[in-house]
């Protein structure tokens, strides 16, 4: 059964689980470390990068122009053995050694079912490590490629590193250059679907979910456009049925709460929707946040209620800008404000709660000091135990519509408002998405016949008694500061 408007967080793991010790494994964090968690209300556990990477091409392809222009930006004092690689160059499916095992890892999913937290992991399916073993094993599941497609772009094809007989192609996105550490899937290969839908219905045994990157690329159409000349040279057809719907079918009937979370972009959130992912990236509500689009954002979030709910809602993760450094504190605030009182998964990045400002490239096993903002950290801390309530779980979302405060005051565009409703009791939120004081008014439907009512305001801890027929006739008048929010509890 699908997670109703659940919380993830996630992490960095090899970076993150250096704080307890340098050789510390899975199976050794301290469980009160999740334990926290789930006091916090968070639902999933996202450990990112905890698969065995083909180290062998670090060197060849890790410290290019602009790979070391990152590493110089994030982490000015890093070293050549601070660059452990990218953790979706995967070599294998197994648990990179430098983290456990796979007993390591079955002990600690169990303790986090425990507690109530749910385990996802990365599955990867446009690719491998350039070097990946499987290039000797199974070597047709992968795009092979020519001398003359080699001479042609020797960015995107290949000769593996001990195989000087085969060319392949690197994965690639189709908007940018080819991922030189990585090899391309076929996915106009029936035997290559057979494989990565194996490795899909091994993974439930380790854990309750996966966080499928890059998600559209192995899309019918996606991959014909991405690839259409080497499919037309080898005469490949595309496949009848997609691969998602019929993986996720197989997975499920078998594994039935197995949960699907795929990264995805280009407006495909809703077609990988249909093909039976839970939960789609919300990248769009996220940049449109970024540049103020208020209007765009309110149209955004009257779409289809189950594409609603089955978005993810974030606004920084491993390949994105921190959030304070992108928003700046007090917007960041704000818009955090906003995605946490969204229908849909909330996606929290580790270091998110601390107001870290650097993003470290994924391929560093290193991050640098950065102290933690209190400020930020008790915002969070206050944000996630209001929104912890079963009505941000399991009530009914809908839209409120500010209007003017007076004549010639148009300041209540700058604002977003939304109500949660059950069994009576409402939230009501109110954002002031602006950096200028602004006013507006606001009615919702109140159900007492009582003369007042107090409005207990959770996120600053502050009460106000107004009266019913004020909002129903001319409406709660709202005054807030840049960036600030309320959100209400109603008792009557």
């Amino acid at each position: 059964m699908m997670l109703v408007n659940p919380r993830l967080y996630e992490i960095n793991t090899r970076v993150w689980i250096k704080q307890f010790g340098e050789h510390t494994t899975l199976s050794e964090i301290p469980f009160e470390v999740f334990e926290n968690f789930a006091e916090m209300g968070i639902d999933i556990i996202w450990l990112m990068g905890i698969w065995k990477t083909c180290t062998n091409i670090i060197d060849k392809s890790c410290f290019s122009v602009d790979l070391i222009s990152s590493y110089n930006k994030s982490l000015k004092d890093w070293k050549k053995e601070d660059v452990i690689g990218s953790p979706f160059s995967i070599d294998t499916y197994e648990i990179n050694p430098s983290l456990g095992n796979r007993n390591d890892l079955l002990e600690l999913r169990k303790k986090l079912n425990e507690v109530g937290l749910k385990l996802f992991l990365d599955y990867v399916p446009n690719h491998f490590g350039a070097d990946s073993e499987l290039i000797k094993t199974k070597p047709e599941i992968f795009l092979q490629a020519d001398e003359e497609l080699l001479q042609k772009d020797p960015h995107t094809f290949y000769r593996p590193l001990d195989n000087e007989r085969c060319i392949f192609a690197h994965g690639r996105d189709p908007l940018f250059p080819a991922w030189t550490d990585t090899i391309q899937v076929n996915y106009f290969n029936e035997e290559a679907r057979r494989f990565m839908t194996g490795v899909l219905l091994d993974l439930p045994e380790i854990c309750d979910g996966v966080r499928c990157d890059v998600a559209m690329l192995p899309m019918n159409n996606v991959f014909n456009n991405t690839w259409v000349g080497v499919l037309n040279k080898y005469n490949y057809k595309k496949p009848q049925t997609e691969f998602w719907k019929d993986a996720i079918k197989n997975t499920k009937s078998k594994f039935p709460d197995f949960i699907f979370l795929g990264e995805a972009y280009w407006d495909l959130e809703w077609d990988l929707q249909q093909l039976g992912f839970d939960y789609t990236y919300d990248k769009r509500l996220a940049d449109r946040l970024v540049v103020d689009d208020i209007i765009g954002v309110k149209g955004h979030l009257n779409a289809n209620k189950l594409f609603q709910e089955k978005s993810v809602r974030f606004l920084e993760n491993h390949d994105e800008p921190r959030a304070v450094a992108k928003f700046g504190k007090e917007k960041s605030l704000a818009a955090a404000v906003i995605i946490s009182t969204l229908q849909g998964m909330k996606l929290y990045h580790d270091g998110q709660f601390d107001g870290k400002k650097i993003k470290l490239p994924v391929q560093l096993g290193r991050e640098p000091e950065e102290k933690t903002s209190g400020r930020i950290k008790a915002f969070y801390e206050n944000l996630l135990e209001i929104t912890d309530n079963e009505i941000f779980r399991s009530g009914k979302w809908s839209m409120l519509e500010p209007f003017a405060a007076g004549q010639e005051n148009n300041s209540f565009h700058n604002f977003f408002a939304w109500e949660w409703e059950l069994r009576g009791e409402k939230r009501i939120i109110v954002i002031n998405y602006s950096a200028s004081t602004s006013q507006c008014r606001l009615k919702f439907d109140i159900n007492t016949k009582k003369q007042d009512i107090i409005l207990n305001d959770l996120l600053n801890n502050e009460s106000y008694i107004r009266s019913v027929n004020e909002i129903k006739t001319n409406g709660l008048f709202i005054e807030l500061k840049s960036y600030h929010s309320h959100i209400f509890a109603i008792v009557y």
